[in-house]
């Protein structure tokens, strides 16, 4: 059976180089859709059914960021990765921050980029297959149904999770009362274990400690160089 081919919005300020990854990206059996810059970028979007985006974090009119912003607005599914030729720490946790699956120091290597991609999108499969397992639990007053992404207190209205928030609540769940080890959360969500997704997975870690503030007998502690424990008080 022949795979089927993905669609991918490249957004990049960079004319000849824009061009030429495009085409790597097509000789290898990806549809890809050109931006010369962000605006051009959500444009693009709006009019297009894309699998992933990669987008130059330096762009004119709109940059990456705030492109990708606007994206995960339409598509908090969406997969993204970010292009850079800047490696500041504070640039690199602000692309998680908004949602990046993974992140390239330009100038890089077109099979690493190949690999993030097949990784990426393939992970994707996986979580949209995975029906058959547990997805509806009760944490404290909280019912949380990890199918829709959608964590709920009696009487408030529904909070909708992105993917990132509800695989680790997931976890958490998962783990209920005993330590979840944050190498777990790494590996099986982020896929790398660094300085940057762990800093990621704090960030997404006080997330979920600001929804759950509802119920006074849930919460996430810290075991400190360990991981966390999401504990139920009763």
């Amino acid at each position: 059976m022949k795979e089927e081919t993905r669609n991918i919005l490249l957004a990049e300020d960079d004319q000849n180089f824009g061009i030429v990854l495009r085409d790597y990206l097509e000789m290898n059996n990806y549809n890809v859709t050109l931006a010369k810059n962000g605006m051009e970028g959500i444009e693009k979007f709006k009019r297009g059914e894309f699998d992933l985006c990669i987008l130059d974090v330096m762009m004119p009119y709109k940059d990456g960021f705030t492109l990708a912003k606007e994206i995960k607005e339409r598509n908090q599914d969406m997969s993204i990765i970010f292009l850079t030729a800047k490696t500041m720490k504070e640039d690199v946790l602000r692309g998680y921050e908004v949602g990046a699956d993974d992140y390239l120091n330009k100038p890089f290597d077109s099979e690493v980029l190949l690999y993030k991609i097949k990784a990426i999108l393939q992970r994707n499969v996986k979580e949209k297959s995975a029906e058959s397992e547990q997805f509806e639990f009760e944490v404290g007053k909280f019912h949380f149904n990890s199918k829709l992404r959608f964590l709920t207190l009696e009487g408030q209205d529904q909070i909708k999770l992105s993917p990132k928030e509800n695989a680790l609540l997931r976890l958490l769940v998962l783990h209920i009362n005993d330590l979840m080890p944050r190498e777990l959360a790494l590996t099986k969500i982020w896929r790398d274990d660094n300085y940057f997704t762990s800093r990621s997975m704090d960030v997404y870690i006080a997330k979920l400690r600001k929804y759950l503030k509802g119920d006074e007998k849930v919460e996430i502690v810290n075991i400190h160089g360990e991981g966390f424990r999401l504990l139920v008080n009763e």
